[in-house]
This record gives structure tokens, sequence and C-alpha cells, in this order.
């Protein structure tokens, strides 16, 4: 049983007996005494792709799903379709595009460290890294003098995904990236 205040991004618990995925989780702490801390949790339904939002009390408990996790690989991209590959016996694995909201930014070709979610043999999502290594293929020239600390510019990745990084940074270098807030974390 996971309680509400325990409920990270990523997991998979069951609501009515759906499996249903973390999405975001918002902390409210009321300024009064004595009042409890309230939780703002998104959840998307595996089967359905619908979205639930729910505000929770920190005790509030979830049972949570049955799932098998399976490490695969991103393979290729067929037409609207994402084929993974599960590394221990091979087979392969299709997603459409809808069911990779938000997570197409990421993906390149062989990128390994993801799990797949599955019931009965059927993927119904993946889990990314937490970080993932991408070049950088469009940004304004580097400026001569600028620090670590200095401003930010906006670059273009491999994967058309667009982050806030470093002046001093170039077109080629490869940089960190944070697949649960997409913000730039060093160079690679």
């Amino acid at each position: 049983m996971a309680k509400a205040s325990e409920l990270k991004r990523g997991m998979v618990v069951d609501i009515n007996g759906i499996p249903h995925s973390v999405k975001q989780v918002e902390v409210k702490s009321p300024s009064s005494r004595g009042a409890t801390t309230l939780y703002k949790v998104r959840f998307t339904n595996l089967k359905t792709g619908q979205k639930l939002d729910e505000s929770l009390k920190g005790d509030d408990s979830f049972k949570e799903a049955e799932l098998v996790r399976a490490k695969v690989q991103y393979s290729y991209k067929d037409g609207d379709n994402y084929i993974f590959m599960n590394m221990e016996d091979y087979s392969q694995y299709s997603l459409g595009s809808e069911d990779l909201d938000g997570q197409i930014g990421y993906l390149t070709e062989g990128l390994e460290g993801m799990v797949a979610l599955l019931i009965d043999d059927a993927v119904l999502g993946i889990e990314l890294p937490s970080s993932v290594v991408l070049a950088i293929v469009e940004t304004a020239p580097a400026i001569k003098g600028s620090t670590a600390s200095a401003r930010t510019k906006t670059a273009r990745l491999t994967t058309g995904l667009e982050v806030q990084v470093p002046e001093y940074l170039e077109t080629d270098d490869l940089v960190k990236v944070n697949t649960e807030t997409g913000k730039y974390m060093s160079r690679a």
C-alpha cells in the first residue's frame, strides 16, 4: 500500500481495479495550524489514457498495481509507432505516440535504462531513465568570458527537444537532461 504522501511521478497504482500512472504531484501546505497537507495528484489511466485529478490527504492509501516491469531498449520509429526491445528475451513492443505523452523528446536510437510496464504481455507505457545524454544541434554562438553560473540560452537537441543551457555551450556539445523536469543538468 502506498500513501498519498509517498506517491512519486511514474508510480503505478490501482484505482477501482484499473492501473493508473502518477504523472504529477503537487504538495499544498496550508498556513493555518492543525490543517492537513493536501496532495494534488494527476493520474493517467493506463488503459484508456484519460487523466484523473485527485486532491488527497497524506494518509490516503492506494494499492500498487500488479505489473511486470521489463528492461527495454528503444529500437526505432515505424510511422507513428515507437518500437522497444525487451533486453532479456528480445521480444518487441510497440507504443503509439499518444501513449508516450511528453517522453518522445528523450528517445534516441539504442537508448537503454528504460522499463516497460506490462500487464498480460501487453505494454501499457514506459518509464524513462532519470537522465539522458543528448547532443546540441542548434544554439546561439558561445560568448567568450561566459561562466557556468551565467545567463542561459535556448538550445535545440537531436530529438527536437528545446532546453535552456549555459551560454558557453556550443553546437555538437553533449548535455545531460533530467527526464522528470526537462531541464539541463550538466555537460556530458
